[in-house]
């Protein structure tokens, strides 16, 4: 098990959360405690880098999903920055790669002119 860490930031479209480590039982409360001291203002995108990601379980699906709503609840969007191959086929398989969206890397998703193109 590898421990969590999440590192948050500040970019032109919104906050930008970096995940790494195990997202699971155990540390999806850590990921839920950091949303909620987060500023999403409305028309902001909130973005989750999950290039670090080691592990998702259900706990951690949920974990994002929460962030999601907090995102949408306050008028802004939420994108998912490179999803490893394990939890993208996780996403998928429940369909919720049809509720988040996908981008390749943080640098795709946090640059102001592919989002709003």
């Amino acid at each position: 098990m590898s421990p969590l860490t999440i590192t948050a930031r500040d970019a032109a479209t919104g906050p930008v959360l970096e995940i790494l480590g195990d997202l699971d039982y155990e540390t999806a409360p850590e990921l839920r405690a950091s949303l909620d001291g987060l500023t999403v203002a409305a028309g902001q995108l909130l973005v989750l880098d999950l290039a670090g990601l080691g592990f998702c379980d259900s706990s951690g699906i949920s974990a994002l999903i929460s962030a999601r709503n907090l995102a949408v609840e306050r008028g802004g969007s939420i994108a998912l920055a490179a999803v490893p191959a394990n939890t993208l086929r996780i996403l998928s398989i429940v369909g919720l790669d049809q509720v988040f969206t996908i981008l390749p890397d943080a640098a795709t998703a946090t640059d102001p002119d592919l989002m709003t193109g």
